[in-house]
């Protein structure tokens, strides 16, 4: 699967937001979409016309730079929401946010997505006590995650336990434990992230 390795910030830079892909560097001023909100690129700064299939391209784009995945991961998650009852695009974010590295990134156990993946693909997971190391992993409420108690002695999972933000409201954590459960499937209200997903459905509708 190809795999972006440039530089993250060019790719918050490009959709004009914060898509918090570097950690705690994005809260800080060292944030370089602080200092240059434009996009980069030596015409960054003298593009305005934005066709219909342009704002449609923009969002999904956002949306896979935001959860870290493919082009042919984000059409099957499409596909499987749109047999899915219910609103297709809220359909599409559910599934996302139901991934194993996003789960374990709501958590806190990790303090970027891109950091949740390394530990996922590394084997420092388990899911119902079954060591499971595929990031896209789809979740389900009752599914319970846990640090291998080997992985758990070390510092690193320790200071991050003590340092961890606030974890979403869908999931349930015992930080002295090193496990969390899926309480719930995320509403539309309870994700941060600002994308017009109707505007993704009608792309891949084409």
């Amino acid at each position: 699967m190809a795999r972006y390795t440039g530089p993250v910030c060019r790719q918050c830079r490009r959709e004009g937001m914060k898509l918090f892909l570097k950690g705690d560097k994005c809260y800080s001023d060292k944030c370089p979409i602080n200092r240059r909100n434009f996009p980069p690129g030596q015409h960054g700064q003298g593009r305005k016309k934005v066709t219909e299939y342009g704002m449609q391209l923009r969002e999904k784009q956002k949306v896979k730079r935001f959860y870290g995945i493919s082009e042919s991961q984000m059409f099957r998650a499409f596909e499987k929401a749109d047999k899915q009852k219910g609103i297709t695009g809220e359909n599409l974010l559910r599934l996302l946010e139901l991934r194993l590295d996003n789960v374990v990134y709501r958590m806190g156990f990790a303090q970027s997505r891109a950091e949740a993946r390394q530990l996922v693909t590394h084997g420092h997971f388990t899911v119902n006590g079954h060591k499971t190391d595929i990031p896209s992993y789809e979740l389900s409420v009752g599914d319970e995650i846990a640090i291998k108690q080997s992985s758990a002695k070390n510092k690193k999972f320790g200071q991050m336990m003590e340092n961890r933000g606030n974890a979403a409201n869908w999931v349930s954590v015992d930080t002295e434990q090193f496990k969390g459960t899926v309480s719930a499937e995320p509403s539309r209200e309870e994700l941060d992230i600002p994308v017009e997903e109707h505007l993704i459905v009608e792309l891949y509708s084409k």
